[in-house]
């Protein structure tokens, strides 16, 4: 899919500057000032001319006129795009910053997840598969409640130790003792996010080279964290009881293991109780360390799910992964991180050279969550509401697309995850949805091959927005057919 450049400008149409001069100078400017690198590729003309809102002859002009500069090239087939900062020459030459933005070793996401990433934050899309709560499950009498009660609690906002505020690390410890997690507060380190997490270990435990066996398709493929720091990904394959360990390569040295086990991101599946205590044995024979990321452990409907691995773990193998992004509010940028003390130490020292602790506020005001019971009477209404929006999920699927795809029954968590019965063309799909102000997350940025399947999110879009979208989707779908 084209990486095109991202405009959010539009002429003044009572300006006395002709309007191709205009578009002619906005452009020249982009390159000049280095916000457009060059080889960057511009939408098409008809594209464009929707942009500024003009005649595609005013296009066409401007166009020209910077063709004739030597600042824009068109290829055959392959559009328009940034030829040389020739323009800048007439003002101040720029460094080249293309040379330096590819030089640094974290790799740039893949251009759907950038799109994505970008227009989630535009309102006009309906959000097929977001994985954030719907602003309207945010429990706005709770938040004030505790923030009310933070002035007579908080000592100061200071800079916090290494591993985080303490009273949050013991109420955590109290929290996974409930989940057979033995975990004194020596063994927590506090994050900015789960995902911090899997930067500091990729950063401080792992060495350039190494692999890190991950199901197929996992949330991890999404990301470049572990490819930023040199390391490999092996996918292995799944069944409904979670990742088949078995197919694991016996060359296991100098790497370790990524899960997530309990409503497991992208496809909703829970790892059966016998799969987990088989893989944790697996694992522990062949000391094969594992990252376990319970980011939707919480969030079941009608059944505890079984306890996470880690509860198993009596030597220090896992590396447990926690966040209240899922459950309570990803701004508040909290996850922790369960471990042996020496490798929660080295992770805490290197989090200070980081980013010298995740926020004090929020931390006092998670503890206050806890502590308080607001966060467990929280989730009692919010799995209600998330089983809710699933059920609605399940009755839109079965109308709509009974006849072109497969899913899963989520018991838990935010997704289902849809297989097209028939082969379609997966970008023209997320193209199309796109005009018709529907974003997708297509199954391919979570797996290590092209898939024929879709992430879908019931957590995040109005039922009434859901509910549209699936329709529109559904017929989409029949437009994107291979033949």
């Amino acid at each position: 899919m084209a990486d095109y450049l991202n405009i959010e400008w539009k002429p003044d149409k009572n300006s006395k500057v002709p309007i191709y001069k205009q578009i002619t100078e906005y452009i020249s400017g982009k390159v000049s000032n280095g916000d457009w690198l060059i080889g960057s590729r511009l939408p098409s003309q008809r594209k464009l001319s929707e942009i500024f809102e003009v005649n595609r002859s005013t296009i066409v002009a401007a166009m020209e006129e910077l063709t004739s500069y030597g600042m824009l090239e068109s290829e055959y087939g392959g559009g328009t795009r940034i030829a040389s900062n020739t323009w800048s020459l007439f003002m101040s030459t720029p460094p080249d910053w293309n040379k330096y933005i590819h030089s640094g070793p974290f790799k740039s996401n893949m251009p759907t997840i950038q799109i994505i990433n970008k227009l989630e934050f535009d309102e006009k899309y309906i959000r097929l598969g977001t994985g954030e709560l719907c602003p309207d499950l945010f429990p706005h009498d709770l938040m004030n409640k505790v923030f009310k009660k933070l002035p007579s609690k908080i000592p100061s906002l200071n800079y916090l130790g290494p591993l985080g505020l303490p009273e949050l690390r013991r109420s955590l410890t109290q929290r996974l003792s409930l989940q057979g997690i033995d975990a004194p507060d020596s063994s927590i380190v506090v994050t900015s996010g789960s995902l911090q997490g899997l930067q500091l270990i990729s950063v401080c435990m792992l060495k350039p080279g190494s692999t890190v066996f991950t199901e197929a398709p996992t949330y991890l493929k999404s990301l470049q964290v572990f490819q930023s720091a040199g390391m490999h990904l092996n996918g292995i394959p799944m069944d409904k009881n979670g990742m088949m360990y078995w197919h694991i390569n016996k060359e296991i040295s100098q790497s370790l293991l990524y899960t997530i086990p309990t409503h497991h991101n992208p496809t909703g599946i829970i790892m059966s109780e016998e799969r987990r205590r088989d893989l944790f044995n697996f694992c522990s024979g062949n000391r094969l360390p594992m990252i376990e990321d319970d980011a939707y452990g919480d969030l079941w409907f009608d059944k505890l799910p079984p306890k996470p691995i880690k509860a198993m773990d009596k030597n220090g193998m896992i590396l447990y992964l926690g966040t209240i992004s899922k459950t309570l509010a990803p701004g508040l940028r909290i996850g922790w991180l369960v471990g042996p003390e020496s490798v929660v130490y080295r992770i805490g020292d290197v989090k200070m050279q980081v980013d010298y602790g995740a926020s004090s506020v929020s931390q006092w005001a998670l503890t206050e969550f806890f502590d308080s019971g607001y966060y467990d009477d929280y989730l009692i209404y919010l799995r209600k509401e998330l089983k809710s929006r699933r059920d609605l999920a399940l009755s839109l699927l079965n109308t709509h697309f009974k006849d072109l795809a497969d899913w899963n029954i989520p018991e838990g968590g935010f997704y289902i995850w849809l297989r097209f019965k028939n082969q379609l063309f997966i970008d023209k799909l997320f193209q199309m949805a796109l005009e018709n102000n529907i974003l997708l997350n297509p199954g391919n940025i979570y797996d290590f091959s092209d898939n024929n399947a879709l992430r879908l999110s019931y957590a995040y879009a109005q039922p009434e927005d859901f509910s549209k979208a699936i329709k529109i989707l559904s017929e989409i779908t029949l437009r994107c057919q291979k033949k």
